[in-house]
């Protein structure tokens, strides 16, 4: 493969750099409520939220293309460019402000894969399992770099938060609702009329969960259950993680 295939866009690393950014300035503040760490912990956490839908996206992209699809090429998926999604604003302008305002990390959904071209059911399940992955992948980055560099509070607060909603995104994603991620790995080898139910609850479905996930609260409570659960058996740091929840959502102090 061609190495310009996954040059990344200069969109993409303007996003990057402006994670870097905030990771530099979380780190040298002095003070958890200082305005320095507020700042880099906003600018982080939002930065690195907007690089790992990106990441997402790719990761479904690449699976794709190795499987035979080689329209993702075409598209400019495999250049991490969010203004080739097939819609930049749902897909990652929406859950970057459903993040600032509180809300549950919502999944980018932008890359239209040709199923028809992919070699085999295995493959299709794959190129569906590479986003969440991607985000269980980066999660655990986040987790090992906290333990192994041990860098300030400020920034390793705002790294376990990071790591958290990577985490909170790979549990949503990998549910088996028509929809989502989950769906879409084990669609291949469903009966034609549960393919069919699919593809007529796709749109409706995932809306359905969101009302549920925020509506009745034991349905929210095992959600982060879980997900808080897996961030504990990889390792995360929990208090961390709260610290920089807090931090981010500095207006709610």
């Amino acid at each position: 493969m061609q190495r310009s295939l996954v040059r990344p866009s200069p969109v993409f690393l303007g996003i990057l750099a402006v994670t870097i950014v905030g990771g530099v300035l979380a780190g040298l503040g002095d003070e958890l409520d200082g305005a320095m760490v507020t700042t880099g912990t906003v600018l982080l956490v939002l930065g690195g939220w907007g690089v790992s839908l990106c990441l997402h996206e790719f990761g479904h992209a690449m699976v794709a293309y190795r499987g035979g699809d080689r329209e993702v090429y075409f598209k400019g998926y495999l250049t991490l460019d969010p203004r080739r999604y097939t819609d930049p604003v749902l897909s990652l302008l929406l859950p970057l402000i459903f993040l600032a305002i509180g809300g549950i990390p919502l999944p980018g959904g932008a890359v239209w894969i040709n199923h028809y071209a992919l070699r085999s059911k295995r493959v299709e399940s794959m190129v569906s399992l590479a986003g969440p992955l991607s985000n269980l992948v980066i999660g655990v980055l986040l987790i090992i770099s906290v333990e192994v560099f041990q860098p300030s509070p400020g920034l390793a607060s705002a790294l376990s938060f990071l790591a958290l909603l990577q985490i909170l995104a790979f549990v949503l994603n990998i549910l088996p609702i028509p929809g989502l991620d989950g769906w879409g790995a084990i669609e291949p080898y469903l009966s034609p009329e549960a393919q069919r139910f699919g593809a007529k609850a796709r749109p409706w479905a995932p809306l359905l969960l969101f009302a549920l996930l925020i509506g009745v609260r034991p349905v929210g409570q095992a959600f982060f259950d879980v997900s808080d659960s897996l961030f504990d058996v990889l390792g995360g740091y929990s208090v961390f993680a709260a610290i920089g929840q807090e931090i981010f959502f500095f207006w709610q102090r």
